[in-house]
């Protein structure tokens, strides 16, 4: 069971996802100039950049964001009906996809996306899907005709992995939520001038909330009485079930911050070397390009084989790399350099551990290959900036 603890932290508010052992994601916001991840504007195309099949759109307040000229789902403010031409000059409605990334500027979409607990209804892709981790293809066979009778053709649906614990009352109040909010955001589009914030996402706080999963949350903690009220509020009346879980800690012979070691927390989350159990080590290098991650023996002095040690460090290794990609929210290309091995059997095996371990990442991380040089490449989907980014903004 997981603990959601959010606090104010150097200027700025803290989430951090809190297991019985460890930290197991952190979020930093600063506080009063929230992240534009997930709003939606009506934008100017300033340029056109054909050779690299792209448009950058301003979206006002000296923010430009980066658009694929392959996006089939935009939508034009105004009136004026869409011929499959962009023009320097068009009026656009563009959500921020990814956050901007050291010198990446944000990524837009004409595909407009809106968050629930249970579902994301899409305004571009028309059908419905369910996400990868719902395995239970009876319930899913069981739903889907339900949610097509509740579904209208200008939207699709997303079938999010809380989903099947929830009931059908619960499933089309939600649905229905979001349809009004979508239905008010394009009936806006059309009378707002440009540059209009037409759709504002929720804090980090309130995100982490949403998505966390549903049966795991034991407890929602704050020790700053605005932030409970802001909570309170959402839980009434999004996730009345979930009131029940929050907390105003009031405790000042020991505050929130050293109850739950957040200092040493982040130090921790923020350095360079994270050592093993077994005395082995991991190196962590983010750069421009990729994050590189070496492993290393470091202090273990077990007394097995040769073979039995590189083994035993590269697979506790393998879960603790899992373990920090989701806490510093490390994405893109990641090259993981494990401890040399020779025996093909061993190789295989690592791999479908870490194939293991990545599936239950709630961001899409994917295990690519084992390199002749022994480089394991992975890929981890862009959304949020890393930890280390989040804190230099404060």
């Amino acid at each position: 069971m997981n603990k959601l603890i959010i606090t104010r932290w150097k200027d700025a508010i803290l989430t951090m996802l809190q297991s019985e052992r460890e930290a197991l994601q952190i979020d930093v916001e600063p506080d009063g100039d929230r992240s534009i991840l997930g709003n939606i504007y009506i934008g100017k195309v300033s340029n056109i950049v054909k050779n690299i099949n792209s448009a950058f759109v301003d979206m006002g307040g000296g923010r430009t964001g980066y658009l694929s000229l392959a996006d089939d789902f935009l939508h034009y403010a105004g009136n004026r009906a869409s011929d499959g031409k962009l023009r320097q000059g068009d009026e656009i409605v563009v959500q921020v996809e990814r956050d901007a990334v050291k010198t990446k500027a944000p990524v837009l979409t004409g595909n407009l996306n809106f968050t629930g607990r249970y579902f994301v209804l899409t305004s571009g892709k028309k059908q419905i899907g369910f996400s990868s981790k719902i395995t239970d293809s009876g319930w899913k066979q069981d739903i889907k005709p339900y949610l097509e009778a509740l579904k209208d053709e200008d939207f699709g649906i997303i079938v999010r992995t809380n989903a099947p614990g929830a009931s059908k009352k619960d499933l089309e109040l939600e649905l229905a939520q979001l349809r009004e909010t979508f239905r008010k955001v394009m009936d806006n589009a059309k009378n707002r001038t440009c540059y209009s914030l037409l759709y504002r996402s929720d804090p980090s706080y309130l995100t982490g909330l949403r998505d966390s999963l549903k049966a795991s949350l034991e407890e929602i903690i704050t020790d700053e009485p605005d932030i409970y009220e802001t909570v309170k509020s959402y839980l009434a009346c999004y996730q009345p079930e979930d009131l029940k879980r929050l907390t105003l800690y009031e405790d000042s012979l020991l505050p929130l911050e050293k109850l739950y070691r957040i200092e040493k927390t982040m130090e921790e989350a923020l350095g360079k070397r994270v050592w093993l159990k077994s005395g082995g080590y991991l190196v962590i290098e983010p750069t421009e390009a990729l994050s590189v991650i070496d492993v290393n023996t470091g202090k273990y002095s077990g007394k097995k084989t040769l073979r039995d040690t590189i083994m035993k460090i590269n697979l506790e290794a393998a879960q603790e790399i899992g373990h920090q990609l989701r806490l510093r929210n490390i994405s893109g290309i990641i090259i993981i350099d494990f401890i040399d091995m020779e025996a093909e059997e061993d190789k295989k095996a690592l791999m479908e551990r870490l194939k293991e371990i990545f599936s239950k990442d709630p961001v899409k991380t994917t295990v690519v290959e084992m390199t002749k040089l022994n480089l394991v490449e992975v890929t981890r989907k862009k959304i949020r900036k890393p930890l280390y980014e989040q804190v230099s903004q404060i």
